[in-house]
């Protein structure tokens, strides 16, 4: 059988899936450790994803402040803590059980890592333009 030159025939690469490839095998290589810092980043763009999509704050009231994120990755297992504004009036309860589903799912996606936890605090409740509570008209 003729090959074109730099080309192997069909079955002849890599060898045949048993092949020894000089690495010990993946329970005696080691693990991967993710920081805190990296993890609570990723859940932190997780949050604000979550975020615009669950609960955009109305463009009229300027761009929201970034969700605070803290992380403690503890023996391959995550506890996020998130604080972050939501809009007003909304469904408080609904929302951030979503947001804290949206995030966990991707922290646990992008990391590997189980999500124990993912505590979430509004800091503050933004309203719409013109809401004026308490004003005269």
């Amino acid at each position: 059988m003729s090959t074109l030159p730099g080309t192997q025939p069909p079955g002849e690469g890599l060898g045949p899936p048993g092949r020894d490839t000089g690495l010990p095998p993946p329970a005696e290589r080691g693990a991967t450790v993710i920081p805190d810092r990296v993890v609570a980043r990723i859940a932190a763009q997780a949050a604000r994803t979550a975020q615009a999509r669950r609960a955009p704050i109305p463009p009229d009231r300027g761009k929201p402040d970034a969700p605070g994120v803290s992380a403690a990755v503890r023996t391959g297992s995550v506890r996020l803590h998130l604080d972050m504004d939501l809009p007003y009036p909304i469904d408080i309860p609904h929302v951030c059980e979503g947001i804290q589903h949206d995030v966990a799912e991707r922290v646990a996606q992008l990391t590997g890592l189980e999500v124990g936890v993912v505590a979430l605090t509004v800091r503050r409740l933004v309203t719409a333009a013109g809401t004026g509570r308490g004003r005269v008209q």
